[in-house]
């Protein structure tokens, strides 16, 4: 798992091959993935929205923004914990994927860029 630090906001990252998939004659690879978010500082946040850049070695980099996480927007007052878990598909067996989250400071209405480790999505090596 890799983590990274904003203004006492963890962000923690842990990645799962999930497989491959067939669909409208194209080949995917599978990927899922479960963020940890933990409020270690001494404000109260609320997760407004998400930006994501998508790398996937064998076709163009994508970008996704929008309004919060899985549908939610929570907020996360000092010592909180949010987990949750989304995936992706990929034309490669090599890709990554890193951003930032939007959070507002509930008390002085400040946005603050909290940033996501990039994290790798590979398949697993093949063994004999």
């Amino acid at each position: 798992m890799i983590h990274q630090i904003t203004k006492g906001i963890k962000v923690s990252v842990k990645t799962t091959f999930n497989g491959t998939s067939h669909s409208h004659h194209h080949f995917y690879y599978a990927y899922s993935y479960s963020i940890t978010i933990e409020n270690n500082s001494d404000e109260t946040v609320r997760l407004t929205n998400r930006h994501w850049k998508i790398l996937d070695s064998l076709h163009k980099t994508e970008i996704v923004d929008g309004e919060g996480v899985v549908g939610q927007t929570p907020t996360l007052h000092p010592n909180d914990t949010y987990t949750y878990s989304s995936g992706c598909f990929l034309h490669s067996s090599i890709g990554a994927m890193s951003g930032f989250y939007t959070m507002v400071n509930q008390e002085t209405l400040e946005e603050i860029k909290v940033a996501i480790p990039t994290f790798q999505l590979t398949t697993p090596l093949l063994l004999n």
